[in-house]
């Protein structure tokens, strides 16, 4: 899909891989395990990685029958580009990495201006981040990850919480049944979570 979300990044199948990559610039990671962050079908990530590797902006490496593959941090234009990266595409896996931690939280996405530009949609670009949180999210931890988030990306992240009871009965609720309408983007699923919701439970 050609990016939306701006218009220095050839594709959000790019902008996906470089966001993990520049936002987890310490890591080395496989062709496999890219894929699984992104969502990308493999032969997708297997092409994007391998030319960005030419480009310079990721190197690799062999370790036995894996190629282990980290961003190029010694690249002239790093810098420049680790901002524009994690301003565009960096709400996923910096938001994923936060909450995930949280056992309290069932369920979790970005939802808004930010979703519905990442899934095609025109528009003007995003000025901030909401995310929708599905659990016992407590009032620290939604500070802590909303500020960290936002330093992080240097974007405002808005968190809105409700609960597991409230969202499985969201069509009651005018503004979550609108939320659920339009474009959205799953950071966090926890096991069994979208079982419950495909019963309405």
């Amino acid at each position: 899909m050609p990016a939306v979300l701006t218009p220095f990044v050839r594709s959000d199948a790019v902008g996906s891989i470089l966001a993990e990559m520049f936002l987890h610039p310490d890591q080395e990671m496989t062709l496999a395990e890219i894929t699984r962050r992104t969502g990308l079908a493999q032969a997708v990530t297997h092409k994007e990685v391998s030319r960005l590797v030419v480009g310079g902006v990721c190197t690799d490496r062999r370790d036995g029958n894996n190629r282990l593959i980290r961003v190029n941090t010694k690249h002239p234009l790093y810098a420049p580009m680790a901002q524009i990266v994690a301003a565009a595409y960096g709400p996923v896996p910096v938001l994923r990495d936060l909450l995930c931690s949280i056992s309290t939280v069932e369920e979790a996405f970005i939802y808004g201006s930010w979703a519905a530009r990442r899934s095609g949609e025109a528009g003007p670009p995003p000025r901030d981040i909401d995310v929708m949180v599905v659990g016992d999210l407590s009032v620290d931890d939604l500070i802590t990850v909303q500020e960290t988030a936002g330093d992080r990306l240097g974007l405002e992240v808005n968190i809105h919480r409700t609960t597991p009871a409230t969202w499985r009965a969201r069509d009651q609720d005018p503004f979550l049944a609108q939320v659920a309408s339009r474009p959205t983007l799953t950071l966090v699923e926890k096991e069994g979570a979208h079982a419950r919701r495909a019963l309405g439970r």
